[in-house]
C-alpha cells in the first residue's frame, strides 16, 4: 500500500517536473519554436492515440486525439496570419482543416491509415519549418 502512494507520488512529481519543462520552454521559445512546439505535441498526441487505438483503449485514444485536434485547430490553424501569409495561409488553412478531418475519422473508426496520413502531412510541413528555422539562424 505504502509503495503504491509512493508510485503515485513519483507519477504526479514526474508530471509536474514534465509541465515546468514545457512551461519553461514555452517562456523562452520565440514565435517560431512555439510553431515547432506545436507540431511536435501534435505529433506525440497522434503517436499516443496509434497505441491506444492498438491497445484497444478507447477513452484514451480519444483524449489523445482531442489533444491533436486542439493544437491542429487552435495551434497551428490560429497562428496563421490570413493577411500576411496571403495563399501560402490560405493553403495551409486548408491543409489543417484536411488533417483535423482525418483525426476525426481516425477517432471515429479507430482507422489507424487516417492517423498515419494525419502524422505524415504534419511532418512535412514541420520539416519545412524547421528548415526555415535552420535557415533564419544561419
Amino acid at each position: 500500500m505504502t509503495y503504491s502512494r509512493g508510485g503515485a507520488a513519483y507519477g504526479r512529481g514526474a508530471n509536474a517536473y514534465a509541465r515546468v519543462g514545457v512551461e519553461s520552454g514555452v517562456m523562452s521559445a520565440d514565435p517560431h519554436q512555439l510553431i515547432v512546439m506545436l507540431f511536435d505535441g501534435a505529433q506525440a498526441a497522434i503517436r499516443a492515440a496509434r497505441i491506444h487505438i492498438q491497445a484497444g483503449n478507447t477513452a484514451e485514444k480519444g483524449k489523445s486525439i482531442s489533444k491533436a485536434l486542439d493544437i491542429v485547430n487552435n495551434g497551428l490553424a490560429a497562428a496563421l496570419d490570413q493577411e500576411k501569409g496571403g495563399e501560402i495561409a490560405e493553403r495551409l488553412a486548408s491543409l489543417y482543416d484536411y488533417i483535423a478531418r482525418l483525426l476525426l475519422a481516425a477517432n471515429l473508426r479507430n482507422d489507424e491509415e487516417s492517423l498515419n496520413q494525419a502524422e505524415r502531412l504534419l511532418e512535412d510541413i514541420a520539416s519545412a519549418w524547421r528548415d526555415i528555422g535552420q535557415q533564419q539562424s544561419a
